[in-house]
């Protein structure tokens, strides 16, 4: 039979109308000439022969890079060194890749397993848990391009800082103190096994202990650099406070042996103030001591042009408190701190390096308990100074040498109109005040004198007279008085 369609003129046979699986309901050419129960049906068998076949492919991709993973391993025999942390990663990284690629093309109807695979990706090993950071990365890999010139000592030396710093990890509930105490006896049992048991020279253990401290500190940085758990961080804001409320403080009050209108001696101190803020962007504690040092060489080589001769430590010292008043270096406390604690204690107790980080301490010491006394001043000047009333006279601009700028020149007589003006505010506030007082005063014993005129002389109320008669009123009392004018009427 066939059906035929008045509309068109067209001839269509019914047969190919119907469902290609044969169900007897007519199929649509969008669905590829299925009904749309059997597309459905036909849609979702190809659905899973197609994550059937990914799920095949990401395992065989997964056993092909374990194969081609341990056979590299494999080939490098001794000549490379077997460190278990890249194992350790490669092998989280493959099981990250896998699980994404599961994840990816699980079906819908695999409920369980896509929740189970949702979980392993909600809780990863604690090493992709921690990222690690570019610095981190590179500082891994210099320090094992570093133990392999050590070759053997090297593993040793390698799975030791492992360790340690696993034990580090667990010990977060430690005291800074109590981790610190960890970090000196573990430095002190690397620096004997490289002198007793591999009989490394003297230069070589230094080189060691400076690149196990770097590798080690730069992990722990994050967590050891002041903590939550001290008083750092309140030190430091106490500093930092102390050092503003110090700003007028002058060279010439601290006997700075510093000339700074020589240019390459102002160069030497903004390059001094530059190492001692930068002190504070470094993670390990050897690169912020190098700070400090770079810091008090370039204020060596400032008094030495200053004064046209080597200078002596009487000299560093107040010339370092000045650099560290007129920098102000960010978190001073913390990073004294954090060298004291994690620092190799051979580089503190030996050596140029332990010889300029004893000064800044003294330094520190020095701004904290200054006053009055250590600057030669009187404590009443010392009290105007720290509260802001006035400042130190500056230089007149007589004496200024003509190659200074003229800003610094308008800068210091802005200062001193503004120190004028200052001055003249507290006198007319003061009298203000008395006049103030003086009316007061004198309120009072106008009062006072009132009251007692008062009281001298009391106020005494008469009864009331009686009202006088009026002039046109009758003569009762016959006091001869005329009687009242009658009016008269003319006729007229």
């Amino acid at each position: 039979m066939s059906l035929k369609s008045e509309r068109r003129g067209i001839h269509v046979d019914q047969s190919e109308l119907l469902c290609k699986k044969g169900c007897g309901y007519y199929g649509n050419p969008a669905w590829q000439g299925f009904c749309s129960k059997c597309w459905r049906e036909e849609y979702h068998k190809a659905r899973q022969k197609q994550i059937q076949e990914d799920w095949e492919l990401a395992e065989r991709l997964q056993r092909e890079e374990e194969e081609a993973y341990a056979s590299s391993q494999s080939t490098q025999g001794a000549q490379s060194l077997t460190f278990s942390k890249f194992e350790e990663k490669k092998t989280n990284e493959k099981t990250r890749k896998v699980t994404t690629v599961k994840k990816f093309f699980t079906a819908s109807s695999r409920t369980g397993a896509k929740k189970a695979e949702i979980q392993e990706a909600k809780a990863p090993s604690p090493s992709i848990n921690r990222q690690a950071s570019i610095e981190t990365d590179r500082v891994s890999k210099e320090f094992i391009e570093f133990l392999k010139t050590y070759h053997k000592p090297g593993q040793d030396i390698y799975k030791q800082c492992k360790l340690f710093l696993d034990t580090m990890n667990h010990k977060r509930d430690l005291s800074i103190e109590e981790q610190s105490e960890c970090a000196q006896d573990f430095y002190q049992n690397v620096a004997e096994k490289l002198q007793t048991r591999w009989k490394a020279p003297p230069e070589k253990v230094e080189k060691a202990m400076d690149q196990i401290e770097k590798y080690i500190m730069t992990r722990q940085y994050k967590y050891v650099f002041c903590p939550e758990t001290t008083d750092d961080e309140k030190k430091d804001l106490a500093v930092q406070k102390r050092i503003r409320a110090l700003h007028w403080v002058t060279p010439q009050m601290l006997c700075v042996p510093v000339n700074e209108e020589i240019p390459e001696v102002s160069d030497m101190v903004v390059k001094a103030i530059t190492d001692i803020i930068e002190m504070d962007s470094k993670r390990v504690p050897r690169d912020k001591l190098a700070c400090i040092t770079k810091c008090s060489k370039h204020i060596f080589n400032a008094i030495k042009i200053t004064k046209n001769e080597p200078a002596s430590a009487d000299d560093f010292l107040p010339t370092l408190i000045y650099i560290v008043l007129k920098g102000n270096p960010p978190r001073l406390q913390s990073n004294i701190q954090y060298i004291t604690r994690f620092c190799n204690p051979s580089r503190l107790m030996t050596g140029e390096d332990g010889y300029y980080f004893t000064n800044l301490c003294c330094a520190v010491a020095f701004i904290e308990k200054l006053d009055a006394q250590s600057l030669n001043l009187s404590q009443e000047d010392f009290d105007r100074f720290m509260t802001g009333q006035t400042s130190p006279k500056k230089q007149e601009s007589d004496s200024w040498s003509p190659d200074v700028c003229l800003g610094v020149k308008q800068m210091y007589k802005n200062l001193d109109l503004l120190s004028q003006l200052n001055e003249r505010q507290d006198r007319i506030v003061s009298e203000a005040k008395k006049l103030e007082k003086d009316l007061i005063d004198w309120t009072d014993g106008v009062a006072k004198e009132v009251q007692d005129i008062v009281e001298k002389y009391p106020l005494e109320i008469k009864p009331k007279n009686q009202a006088l008669a009026a002039i046109d009123s009758e003569n009762v009392e016959n006091d001869k008085l005329p009687p009242p004018l009658q009016p008269q009427v003319y006729a007229g």
